[in-house]
C-alpha cells in the first residue's frame, strides 16, 4: 500500500509529501504547497525570504540568525550571518529542532484545549532558541545570544513571520 509519503499526493492536511523516485533510485524531492518542488536552501528564488530573515537579525540585538523550516523538519532556507561563518549551528539540525519544538507545542495545545501553536522559547546558559509558526506548514527558528531581549524579539518577529508568509 502506498501512502502519501512515498508516492501519493499531499494529504488534505496540506503537509508536504515526498513524490516519486529520483533517477538514481533515491527518494524524490519534497513537495510543498507553497513551492511545488522545494528549492535548495540557498536558491536565488528564496533571496527575498532570506532578506526578511537578515532584516530581523539586524533589527534585534542578540539575534545570531534564523532558520526557516517545514513542520516536517526539513530545511527551507537560513540566515545565520557571521554566526554561520564561525561554524556555529548546522541549519539542518536547527530545522529539525524547530519541528520537534512545534510538535511538542502542538501536543501541549491539544491536551490543554488551547488554540494552535504560535511560538515557543527555550533558554539555555548560552542563549535562546525561539520557534514561531509562520503558517500552517512553515516555522521560523531564531537563535539568540544570552543577552537577547526576548520581548523585543517577539515584537519584531511576529511581523516578520507575516512578511515571510506573504513571500511564501
Amino acid at each position: 500500500m502506498t501512502s502519501g509519503f512515498f508516492g501519493g499526493a499531499p494529504d488534505e492536511d496540506g503537509l508536504p509529501r515526498r513524490e516519486g523516485l529520483e533517477p538514481g533510485g533515491g527518494v524524490g524531492q519534497l513537495q510543498s504547497p507553497q513551492f511545488g518542488a522545494r528549492p535548495e536552501p540557498l536558491d536565488a528564488a528564496l533571496s527575498p525570504v532570506r532578506a526578511a530573515m537578515a532584516d530581523l537579525r539586524l533589527r534585534v540585538p542578540g539575534v545570531r540568525g534564523s532558520v526557516l523550516a517545514g513542520v516536517d523538519g526539513l530545511l527551507v532556507t537560513y540566515d545565520l550571518g557571521a554566526y554561520d561563518a564561525g561554524g556555529g549551528t548546522e541549519p539542518h539540525d536547527a530545522a529539525a529542532l524547530a519541528a520537534t519544538t512545534f510538535g511538542l507545542g502542538r501536543q501541549v495545545a491539544l491536551v490543554l484545549g488551547q488554540s494552535p501553536f504560535r511560538d515557543a522559547t527555550m533558554r539555555n546558559d548560552g542563549g535562546y532558541f525561539t520557534v514561531y509558526a509562520v503558517d500552517g506548514s512553515t516555522l521560523l527558528a531564531v537563535l539568540g545570544s544570552d543577552g537577547l531581549n526576548v520581548a523585543r524579539l517577539h515584537l519584531e518577529a511576529r511581523p516578520t513571520c507575516q512578511q515571510l508568509a506573504a513571500l511564501l
